[in-house]
């Protein structure tokens, strides 16, 4: 059995038909829902459903996943879960959010400028310090990849601006391979091409690139040119989510 099968089996048997809204049929060899009962829920033929638990080769629609998930009353977190396992964006696509106390990290590192960022660069939650270092955070919903390649305040704050962008559109492009078919970068990749001819002329180069530490010349609106060490840390839970931090300030 597939891994998406066993996931699925593992669900349905901890459901029980009165959890389901089932009537009752008397003793069972087996917990939870049969197949066949799941399939009603989720209005899928019985037959698909076995395929796919199976392992067979069968393809899941966003709309029947989360039929799926709704008959299993998966949680968001399980939600994700399956629709990763299927090879499919997540079907909830709401606006990604952070639990108090993981927001409330970047304020903790006062007066290191420090972020927290989705998977496209959307920023989630940041401190004072990053604000007065990135004139992007002073806006709402703001994003870095967006900022970086349609805003001109972004080549005056990174001093280093070609190869900073390069090296952000290649950590792009590397993510867009770890959500394949992910509606969220599919719209900012379309819209960075209409607005910005470097986003035209280098994304078919394929560059990739992981996340990771090092130094960045930045032009602080107060202290002037400044380079600084930064670091990145992938949330524990939400691995698509990361923690930057800026430290060690010098004098250019």
């Amino acid at each position: 059995m597939s891994e998406l099968g066993a996931f699925l089996r593992s669900r349905r048997e901890r459901i029980t038909p009165a959890e389901a809204g089932l009537p009752s049929t008397g003793r069972r060899r087996t917990p939870g829902l049969r197949r066949e009962e799941l399939a009603v829920l989720a209005g899928i033929s019985a037959t698909w459903y076995t395929y796919l638990e199976q392992g067979r080769d069968v393809q899941a629609s966003d709309q029947v996943l989360g039929a799926i998930a709704a008959a299993l009353a998966l949680d968001p977190s399980e939600k994700d879960h399956l629709f990763r396992l299927a090879g499919r964006a997540p079907a909830d696509e709401a606006e990604e959010t952070l639990p108090a106390e993981v927001a409330a990290v970047p304020g903790l590192l006062q007066p290191n400028p420090a972020y927290i960022i989705g998977p496209t660069y959307d920023v989630l939650a940041h401190n004072e310090a990053a604000a007065e270092l990135f004139p992007v955070l002073q806006g709402e919903h703001p994003n870095f990849v967006r900022w970086t390649f349609t805003d001109p305040r972004a080549r005056h704050v990174v001093i280093d601006w070609e190869p900073e962008a390069r090296a952000l559109l290649a950590r792009l492009r590397t993510l867009t391979g770890r959500y394949p078919g992910d509606a969220r970068f599919t719209r900012l990749i379309n819209e960075l091409h209409e607005a910005s001819q470097e986003m035209r002329s280098w994304w078919p180069h394929h560059d990739v690139q992981a996340q990771h530490s090092g130094r960045k010349r930045l032009r602080h609106q107060r202290l002037g040119a400044v380079d600084y060490a930064y670091t990145a840390f992938h949330l524990a839970e939400q691995p698509g989510q990361t923690l930057v931090i800026y430290a060690d300030p010098k004098p250019c």
